[in-house]
This record gives C-alpha cells, sequence and structure tokens, in this order.
C-alpha cells in the first residue's frame, strides 16, 4: 500500500462537536484533505508549534517530550497515520535511536503534534484517504478560512500577561482576595492568590 504525504492545511473551529476543533490535512501531490477532530490542547499545542515567534514561558508537554528527546539523542523522523476504525484515526510515531528503529503507537493528535517539533513529515495510507478523504470546493475553501481563527487565539493564554495588579497596593489585594472568595470567583482569587505570593517573595 502507498503512502501519501500530508501536510497541515489549517485547524479551525469544529462545527460538529463543541469545544473540539478540526485540525485539516492535505495531500501534498493532490486536491484531497484529511480533517481530523482534536481537543483544545492538542490545537494548542500544534498552533504554538507552528508560530514560531511564541514561546510560552514553560514547556508544553510535547515541548517537554522534545527536549527529552532530543537529550537521550532520540528522533521522531516520520509519522504515519495507519488506520481508520468508527470515525478514528489511529497514529504511528517512527523513531530512531542510536540507528535502531522503534516504532510507537500514537493519538493521531499528540503525533502531529510531536512532528511539527522535529519537521517530521507526516504520512497516511492511500486507502485512509479514499475512505476518509474529502475534495474541499471553493465554497468549502472560503468557509474553513472563515472558520480558521487565528492562532494568537489558541496561543493567548499560554504567554504570561502582564499583570493588571501592578499599580494596587498589597492590603487591596489582600481586600480583592477576599472579596473574590466570597464572590466564588475563583479565577480572580487565583491571579490575586499569585500576585500576592510572588510580592511577598520579595
Amino acid at each position: 500500500m502507498s503512502l501519501v504525504r500530508l501536510n497541515i492545511k489549517g485547524i479551525s473551529y469544529s462545527q460538529t462537536q463543541s469545544g473540539a476543533y478540526a485540525l485539516v490535512l492535505s495531500e501534498e501531490d493532490g486536491e484531497r484533505t484529511l480533517p481530523i477532530i482534536i481537543g483544545a490542547f492538542e490545537a494548542q499545542s500544534i498552533a504554538i508549534a507552528l508560530e514560531k515567534e511564541i514561546k510560552p514561558p514553560r514547556p508544553l508537554t510535547h515541548d517537554l517530550f522534545k527536549s527529552f528527546a532530543d537529550r537521550f539523542n532520540i528522533v521522531v523522523k516520520q509519522v504515519i497515520i495507519h488506520k481508520l476504525v468508527d470515525g478514528v484515526f489511529y497514529s504511528s510515531l517512527i523513531c530512531e535511536c542510536d540507528k535502531i528503529e522503534e516504532i510507537i503507537d500514537a493519538r493521531t493528535s499528540d503525533a502531529i503534534a510531536l512532528a511539527t517539533r522535529f519537521k517530521a513529515p507526516i504520512f497516511t495510507f492511500e486507502n485512509i484517504l479514499d475512505k476518509a478523504g474529502i475534495i474541499l470546493k471553493i465554497k468549502d475553501e472560503t468557509k474553513l478560512s472563515k472558520s480558521k481563527f487565528k492562532m494568537e487565539d489558541l496561543v493567548a493564554n499560554v504567554v504570561e500577561e502582564p499583570s493588571s495588579f501592578k499599580d494596587e497596593k498589597l492590603e487591596d489585594l489582600y481586600k480583592q482576595l477576599e472579596q473574590a472568595v466570597a464572590n466564588e470567583d475563583y479565577e480572580l482569587a487565583a491571579k490575586l492568590r499569585d500576585e500576592i505570593s510572588k510580592r511577598e517573595k520579595k
């Protein structure tokens, strides 16, 4: 069975599943595309890898895997989407260490997040493209580009934001923290707690 190379065409909001995203892969020498539903974390991780200028303050899970692999001379050579069962894609990482090749089972979203970091090619089999590939018409292409969010939407909450409490006095922060807890606004409370903790360490 022949392998077909795929490229990442884009990521869009999923029209069918709330809170999910559609990763759209396209065949390198053809018109077919392969849409794969992935979670928000994986979409964010792929987006960050594609946006070269954005570096999270702490490594994401896939960045950690890449650092770990680099340290021990493990290279992801390629990713193969090798099976489709009941709408679920199955993938393998083809890795190499000390000239020994290993095949590791992986979720497709994780495999592609790693492929972007290792600059490894992504492949699938012709029969999977025959089964699940679609050809986007011009109106579908327009729809994809409209539903495609800016990558910043995904990566914004990973990059550290400047503190919005820098002009507040410490005693005022304590009052706001007390108020936030009373109002059950735990997201604000966590931010206030972190800011207080940061100041008290100085």
